[in-house]
């Protein structure tokens, strides 16, 4: 397992995640809860890949996206794309700006 997906899954198992308001309108649209995709997460095999962000939003360095693909305790498949960020006092938590059923 990378070190990223350990990475990633620590975050999301401390409860250090948040989704934007785009991931969480994918969730409703597609009848996922949070708890689906937070198992999809740490269900997760292996990082299916990393993507750099084109966001014009994106302050100063390199940032990347890191995309998932895996099933929920239940078999849902869930595509999940994530990064990492930094709030307030340096606190590491996971993003999701993209979770919905995978096709």
């Amino acid at each position: 397992m990378s070190d990223v997906l350990v990475r990633i899954k620590r975050a999301v198992l401390a409860g250090r995640y948040r989704f934007s308001e785009k991931a969480s309108a994918e969730m409703e649209e597609s009848g996922l809860t949070e708890l689906d995709v937070v198992e999809s997460i740490v269900t997760a095999k292996r990082v299916y890949k990393r993507i750099r962000s084109t966001s014009p939003w994106r302050m100063g360095k390199r940032e990347y996206l890191y995309v998932i693909q895996s099933t929920g305790l239940t078999g849902i498949p869930i595509y999940t794309k994530g990064k990492f960020s930094r709030q307030q006092s340096e606190e590491v938590y996971y993003f999701l700006v993209s979770s919905k059923r995978a096709e």
